[in-house]
């Protein structure tokens, strides 16, 4: 049985654990956007953390659908709400599913997507739809490329006339986007609203919003994050003396403006738009990156979320990078993504990032995916965090890519070629990045260390965070990853922490209606040394009271349950070191 309820004293203890049937769980809440951060209705600070489900919808097998039937969406919820603790999830939606053929949308994939859709919201899930392309559309390519694409239907592309598509000698995917001249072209005649093809995309999108607001539960629909417009956009082609900032601001801001206002008239105007910039801005590739991040639209506002995606092009290279990741590795990619997000005047989210799972670069993943979660919890290093915690920044939230129940079961028929059937990995493009697979016996399992995905993480804050920093103790292979470094003037914290798992929350508190709320890994068993006089562990959550003024909590699994004496030493320590490191 779940451990449902554990009491700790008012200094802190090992927790004792009282069983109960019943979970009291907190349910999803409608989220909206204050400053640099979720809120909630009772005005907590919110992160997400999550996954994408899942690359299934950019193949044809199931019909451009998440999953082949609501049964095993509710499957695949249930397991990555128990395996990973998730509260979140970026589900993307396909526009050939949505409008296989010009006119009304299609309303038979809109039922079995919004009944995917509730598997997710009534397990207590927030929910981001995503409108989700790559290549624009799967109908550019011919039966016997080497690639393939997603996105729009087969009349669009048939309205554009485009040359045949070719992208040489290409080592990645990813060059048909800049080398392949039917993508370039439907790609640029989109943005461009050629034959009124963004016209009909907007007008698909509104009977889509439309269609989930009437078919969902007032409860089920709070559950709606937002919308993500557009994934990972691109202009295809750049107008003569243009480049990607003025393509940002001339371009594609106005079509997010555009679609802004198509969720109004959906029902969707409480709702913010999670707008992605020029896929490039933020690639990790100095020959590569372009300036973007919607350096000239000023402040865009809470109904605006700053929606970026992180891949290290150099790691996945296995040339750029020879080595694997290491301490701190992206703490100034990720530091940028708060910076601009603050400039923009709201929150920021990294709704894809990850590394694959198999092929010649698949050593360096535990490290690389390890570094981008310590990059979302805080932008100082593991070896300076102790002594610069102030300079954390926002817990940003963010949906890894991907989870995959299918991984490597997949029958999926490759540009619709009987003679090129994909089963390995995620059956699209040579991809491999799905952290779960289906075993033999029917269960899902994860595919990397539970540690690195079952996370501690502040789930919901009373107040605002002012710093935090998780140590996974996750694994290279049999070698334990230990990068945040407690120091000498802390002794008695490093005593106590030893070699478990830990993770140190300090924020400035308030009267909440609510409690501040930790995700606790499974199998953790927390001590917990907090300022504040109680502190309840109910299911999967440790919850804190909500009380005004500076607050710190460390929780961490001991090798032995600790005395009361070395409790009051590690409080002491922290009552010291609290005040004085986020002043």
């Amino acid at each position: 049985m779940r451990m449902l309820v554990a009491l700790l004293t008012a200094v802190a203890m090992t927790s004792g654990v009282v069983a109960s049937a019943v979970a009291e769980d907190v349910p999803a809440h409608r989220l909206t956007v204050r400053g640099s951060a979720f809120v909630d209705e009772y005005g907590r600070e919110v992160v997400l953390r999550g996954f994408n489900v899942s690359g299934e919808t950019k193949l044809a097998e199931n019909g451009f659908l998440p999953f082949a039937t609501a049964a095993d969406a509710r499957r695949s919820a249930s397991a990555m709400r128990a395996l990973t603790g998730a509260n979140a999830v970026r589900i993307p939606i396909a526009w050939a599913g949505t409008q296989p053929v010009r006119g009304p949308v299609n309303t038979r994939y809109l039922a079995a997507l919004t009944e995917q859709l509730k598997a997710f919201l009534d397990e207590g899930f927030t929910v981001l739809p995503d409108f989700h392309q790559d290549l624009f559309s799967r109908y550019l390519f011919n039966r016997g490329s080497w690639y393939t694409g997603d996105g729009a239907p087969k009349w669009v592309v048939d309205l554009g006339g485009y040359p045949a598509e070719s992208c040489g000698i290409c080592a990645h995917w990813g060059q048909n986007i800049t080398q392949n001249g039917a993508v370039q072209d439907a790609t640029k005649d989109f943005w461009h609203n050629a034959r009124g093809v963004q016209d009909e995309f907007v007008g698909m999108a509104v009977q889509t919003m439309t269609y989930l607001r009437a078919n969902l539960s007032a409860a089920q629909f709070a559950g709606i994050a937002g919308m993500d417009p557009y994934n990972e956009p691109f202009a295809g082609r750049y107008d003569q003396g243009q480049d990607s900032k003025a393509w940002e601001q001339n371009v594609l801001w106005p079509f997010f403006q555009r679609f802004r206002d198509a969720m109004d008239s959906a029902g969707w105007q409480d709702k913010p738009a999670f707008v992605e910039p020029n896929m490039f801005w933020n690639a990790n590739i100095s020959f590569q990156l372009h300036p973007g991040g919607f350096l000239d639209t000023g402040v865009m506002g809470p109904r605006y979320v700053f929606n970026t995606h992180f891949y290290d092009q150099l790691a996945q290279s296995g040339v750029f990078m020879p080595g694997k990741a290491g301490d701190g590795q992206y703490s100034g990619a990720f530091g940028t993504v708060r910076d601009r997000a603050s400039a923009l005047g709201t929150a920021a989210i990294v709704t894809e990032f990850g590394h694959p799972m198999t092929g010649y670069t698949s050593d360096k993943t535990p490290t690389v995916d390890k570094a981008m979660y310590q990059a979302l919890d805080s932008r100082v290093s593991g070896a300076n965090w102790w002594r610069r915690p102030a300079e954390s920044g926002p817990v940003l939230s963010g949906t890894q890519w991907q989870w995959d129940i299918y991984s490597g079961r997949h029958h999926e028929l490759m540009n619709d070629n009987p003679d090129k059937v994909k089963t390995d990995g995620d059956a699209w493009n040579g991809e491999d990045f799905s952290s779960a697979r289906t075993a033999d016996d029917g269960t899902v399992q994860l595919r990397q260390d539970a540690r690195l995905l079952d996370r501690l993480y502040p789930a919901a804050v009373a107040g605002h965070t002012l710093a935090f920093t998780y140590e996974d103790r996750s694994r290279d292979g049999g070698r334990p990853l230990t990068w945040n470094q407690i120091p000498a003037t802390l002794p008695a914290t490093a005593a106590l922490t030893g070699a478990g798992r830990y993770g140190v929350l300090v924020w400035q508190g308030t009267d909440a209606g609510a409690p501040t709320e930790l995700h606790v890994p499974a199998g953790m068993t927390p001590t917990v040394v907090t300022d504040l006089p109680s502190a309840t562990r109910v299911g999967d959550r440790l919850r804190l009271p909500a009380t005004p003024g500076l607050h710190y909590a460390l929780i961490a699994e001991p090798a032995a349950a600790p005395t009361a004496a070395q409790l009051a030493a590690v409080r002491a320590e922290l009552a010291a070191w609290a005040p004085t490191a986020v002043r």
